[in-house]
């Protein structure tokens, strides 16, 4: 673990502004805390173990913030939360274990190109808003996938959870509202061996500065996903999840 006594608060800056900037998008939209983290941490010269390391530590705190702030805006669904929250938690056990053990790249093209489709999707389903919103029929196998995918992959939990609840017609407030509530519960589960094995030296310089930023922003991503209108959220939600999972493509790819 790093020395807290040599960090300056202006060497945390750059990390703060990261770990705010994505948990706002997170939080408002449902995913992306892990990808813009990662990204723009590995842009600025941390190495990409301790990137990986340090955004799923702060997850464990931001989600928590986060969820609260949902709770407190009513944009959670409980009958939803549960159908997602307990077959996240086993899959992400299910991720963690077994997966550390086998070599998951050659799957990950094809999850990010699946996961582009559906945000262009999306986006087209957003800008013809509004479509007929329904009950989503297919939970319990998301909150598996979604947890299995993103202990192995340290993300993919708001990607695959959030999009195709939407895509299924579920309202765009309350499911970003209960995948962002529920993922607190993967990902301290998820994180617990994690911090466990690595103790104090999971939290670097980025982690701290990630940390304040995260939790900081998390009671404005709740804000935005209740007072900006459905049909926008879900026009947002497309762009990100195709921006993003083209960059996630381009780099499993050519890299």
């Amino acid at each position: 673990m790093f020395d807290l006594t040599t960090v300056s608060f202006e060497t945390l800056i750059p990390f703060i502004l990261v770990g705010f900037a994505a948990q706002v998008v997170d939080g408002a939209l449902g995913m992306a805390f892990g990808v813009i983290s990662n990204t723009l941490l590995l842009w600025v010269g941390v190495p990409p173990a301790a990137a990986s390391a340090g955004v799923h530590t702060v997850e464990t705190f931001t989600t928590a913030v986060s969820g609260i702030s949902h709770v407190l805006h009513k944009n959670v669904n409980w009958r939803l939360f549960l159908r997602l929250m307990i077959p996240g938690v086993i899959g992400g056990i299910l991720g963690a274990y077994v997966l550390s053990n086998i070599d998951a790249s050659t799957a990950k093209p094809f999850i990010l190109a699946y996961l582009t489709s559906i945000g262009v999707y999306l986006l087209y389903r957003g800008l013809r808003f509004p479509p007929k919103q329904k009950e989503p029929k297919i939970v319990e196998p998301l909150g598996l996938i979604g947890g299995f995918l993103d202990a192995a992959g340290g993300g993919g939990w708001g990607p695959v959870v959030t999009s195709n609840l939407l895509v299924q017609g579920a309202s765009p407030r309350t499911t970003i509202g209960t995948v962002n509530t529920a993922e607190f519960f993967l990902t301290a589960t998820i994180s617990a061996t994690f911090i466990t094995q690595l103790g104090w030296a999971a939290f670097t310089q980025a982690t701290v500065g990630l940390l304040i930023g995260g939790v900081l922003a998390a009671p404005f991503g709740a804000m935005l996903a209740k007072r900006v209108p459905a049909k926008t959220l879900m026009i947002m939600v497309g762009v990100i999840l195709t921006i993003t999972s083209l960059f996630g493509l381009y780099r499993a790819i050519w890299h």
